[in-house]
């Protein structure tokens, strides 16, 4: 039987091309197991002779899945879509999509009913699952992921608790490498720019940068909060400046912070590093692009989405995918160069040798 040029063709036309049963031939299309390997062959290769397209209803039914997963973030950020944060997040979980038949919805929940909108997604089963951003410390949608039915992976931890599925980078670990790395090149009165304190984040930052300064016995001289922005970044250097005009040294939590703490200090004329050294966190492409370069603690931004992508899909396929923390780097550029390496002794000609 040829199917009709002025219609698509149908599952029965299939499963006749194929020398197979209806059953069977849904069975293939569905990707549920159990199906001898000689009938899939024939069931594929009858679908690309016909051209056959599975209708997503009859799919859906047939796997009881919905073919779409949510990126969500509970942010009152207008721009966040247009961070460059999130923007290598979701840049990371398409590339992980691509080997899947998922499809990609992003969700802004910062509002009352934008929460709700999330909740009845998960209520009524209109995607496989969720991809959640971090969360402030009270913020009800982190209860999501102890609701049966929709898995949910968290993108960092929330501030309390720990979920079942989620992917972090080595925050503690990544702030204790700017502190060793001011230690290592003499500077002795750091202070630091955090963000959010209801942002798990934020302090895992803060713990970390003030272990470091205790191991290498360097006091922290203060902290101010700059809320992960840039604007924050410059407030929060105008007040540090003001009560520490001796402070010779700035961690900044995140770049946007690090970006806007160079700002204030160029403002009041303290030369960078020569004066005061800065490092931020992230690595973002912006890192390369400020005066002077900002060193930054790297944290693999892309992965982090991938990996939640792929935990996500594990998850919806029946596994139970462990967490996962992703490690961070120091990356030295000029606003805190490393000392200079004295350069090394010739080796005398005599004891030259060859290769």
């Amino acid at each position: 039987m040829e199917p009709s040029p002025r219609r698509m063709p149908t599952l029965d036309e299939v499963a006749e091309r194929a020398g197979v049963s209806r059953t069977a031939a849904s069975r293939v299309i569905n990707n549920v197991p159990h199906v001898s390997r000689a009938k899939r062959e024939a069931v594929e290769r009858a679908v690309k002779e016909l051209g056959y397209v599975p209708n997503p209803t009859a799919r859906a039914l047939a796997t009881r899945k919905v073919g779409a997963v949510v990126l969500a973030a509970s942010s009152d950020e207008a721009g966040l879509f247009a961070d460059p944060f999130f923007a290598e997040v979701v840049v990371g979980v398409s590339a992980a999509l691509e080997q899947s038949d998922l499809e990609l919805i992003l969700l802004l929940a910062n509002t009352p009913r934008g929460r709700e909108r999330l909740r009845q997604t998960v209520r009524s089963r209109r995607a496989d699952g969720i991809m959640l951003m971090p969360l402030d410390g009270d913020d009800p949608l982190g209860g999501l992921g102890e609701q049966p039915g929709v898995p949910v992976v968290f993108g960092g931890l929330p501030l309390t608790g720990e979920p079942r599925w989620y992917v972090d980078a080595d925050n503690r670990g990544g702030a204790r490498l700017a502190a060793e790395h001011f230690a290592r090149t003499g500077r002795r009165r750091p202070v630091m720019i955090t963000g959010q304190a209801d942002q798990r984040v934020s302090s895992a930052r803060r713990q970390g940068f003030t272990e470091g300064l205790l191991l290498a016995g360097v006091p922290l001289l203060d902290a101010a909060s700059g809320d992960f922005q840039e604007e924050g970044g410059v407030r929060a250097m105008a007040r540090l400046l003001d009560a520490h005009p001796e402070l010779d040294a700035v961690f900044a939590a995140s770049d946007g912070m690090a970006i806007g703490a160079l700002r204030e200090l160029r403002r009041r004329g303290r030369r960078v590093p020569e004066d005061v050294a800065v490092i931020g966190f992230d690595d973002l492409a912006s890192a390369r692009l400020t005066n002077p370069p900002l060193t930054t603690v790297h944290q693999p931004v892309r992965a982090l989405g991938h990996e939640m992508a792929r935990m996500l899909v594990g998850a919806i396929d029946g596994q139970d995918p462990s967490p996962l923390i992703l490690p961070t780097r120091l990356t030295v550029r000029e606003s805190a160069p490393s000392p200079a390496l004295p350069a090394p002794a010739a080796t005398p000609a005599a004891t030259r040798g060859t290769r």
